[in-house]
């Protein structure tokens, strides 16, 4: 389809675009003229530069985030009879890998409407004799108190996972600078940490997804899950590396491509600096929306140590969220919502039960969330801060 036929580019400002040019062509070109398509020498490449960016022993490639998540709980042992601590404010994939599992997710509040991670106070409130693991999302780009989340693991001996999948290109800030966590990569703190290259992420490819650890156990486990524990892949066998194979462990069928592979090495180029607009245009947004009267922006004490996926900002109340979105609409500005609280979906209720979490409710019913990518400009933010502006007086009026 042309450009105009997209959804979002029937606004002005739409939520998310993407960096692709002539360099990205070139390299699916490659792939389509190599005819070999499917897991190969472009998805090892990208491993080792993947590992090499965040400082990881070992990163294996899979076909999304969620996929990456559910082979990293099974690596841990995950499995039936175990509960597993998630937050609720993330996207459903976070608890549908610990479904997968046949454990059971367990519900964890967030910090506040100034930090939207987990909460460590809540998730050590919620540890049971069944607990095994927690799964710490590093909401809108800003990594979790992995400090805290990881003393906790550590003295209930409790397996890490980070889903990472906001936080590409995120150093950890330690709350001590004198930390052996500081400054490492969002996603290597834990056990494994699962990255995300969906289209809208800050590293795009369409779908596709990488699990990174030091632990080489648990990085094999993970390779040959993603392919249904096989010890041989099918470029093992067609570039004659191979002529046989064995199934050692259960496996899936969550294997990348080379286009997404190919895809993602020249977007992993350019991470650096995408990073750094999104930055700049959050910091402008800020600047721009700091006097509106009843808006909170979370994170806002925090700028350095973040991805800036998400620029996400809080109404004073939940009723003026429907004719504040629809002011922008009108303006040409795309927004939406990050997230509805995974517990109450009625998929998850049934699963699991009710919980209670009031401070994940209340923040998710007044979340609305403004475009932001690399191809903005501060000024970009600054116009769009005139409309939220204006919206406010409408949503609003005194």
């Amino acid at each position: 389809l042309p450009p105009t036929q997209y959804p979002a580019m029937q606004h002005r400002f739409p939520l998310s675009d993407i960096d692709f040019g002539p360099e990205e062509e070139q390299a699916v070109a490659e792939v389509v003229r190599s005819k070999w398509l499917s897991t190969g020498p472009r998805t090892a490449a990208f491993e080792a530069e993947f590992a090499e960016y965040v400082g990881a022993d070992h990163a294996v490639m899979v076909s999304s985030c969620t996929a990456g998540l559910h082979l990293a709980l099974l690596a841990v042992g995950i499995g039936p009879g175990d509960e597993v601590l998630v937050p609720s404010y993330t996207f459903v994939a976070s608890a549908n890998a610990v479904l997968y599992c046949g454990a059971t997710p367990v519900f964890v509040d967030i910090t506040g409407e100034h930090d939207l991670n987990l909460s460590p106070d809540d998730a050590a409130a919620k540890i049971t004799p069944k607990t095994k693991a927690i799964v710490a999302v590093h909401m809108c780009g800003y990594p979790a108190a992995m400090d805290r989340i990881l003393a906790l693991a550590e003295q209930h001996d409790l397996r890490v996972i980070e889903d990472a999948c906001h936080a590409l290109g995120a150093d950890y800030h330690a709350a001590e600078p004198a930390s052996p966590l500081h400054g490492k990569h969002a996603g290597t703190l834990g056990d494994l940490g699962c990255f995300s290259f969906y289209a809208n992420k800050n590293l795009p490819v369409g779908e596709g997804g990488m699990v990174v650890t030091d632990d080489p156990d648990l990085a094999q486990y993970v390779r040959l899950g993603r392919s249904h524990g096989m010890t041989k892949t099918s470029w093992d066998k067609a570039s004659g590396k191979a002529s046989g194979y064995d199934v050692v462990q259960t496996g899936f069928n969550y294997r990348a491509t080379e286009f997404t592979a190919a895809l993602g090495s020249v977007q992993l180029r350019k991470l650096d600096r995408h990073n750094a607009t999104r930055r700049t245009v959050v910091a402008a947004y800020r600047d721009a929306l700091a006097d509106i009267e009843g808006l909170t922006i979370p994170f806002a004490d925090r700028l350095k140590d973040s991805a800036h996926h998400v620029m996400a900002v809080l109404l004073p109340d939940p009723s003026l969220v429907e004719p504040f979105r629809s002011g922008l609409d009108a303006a040409g500005i795309q927004t939406t919502h990050h997230y509805p609280p995974v517990h109450g979906f009625s998929h998850i209720r049934s699963a699991v039960g009710t919980t209670d979490l009031p401070v994940t409710v209340d923040v998710s019913s007044r979340e609305v969330t403004l475009p932001l990518h690399p191809l903005m400009s501060p000024d970009d933010a600054r116009t769009i801060a005139d409309a939220v502006r204006q919206a406010m007086r409408v949503a609003a009026p005194v």
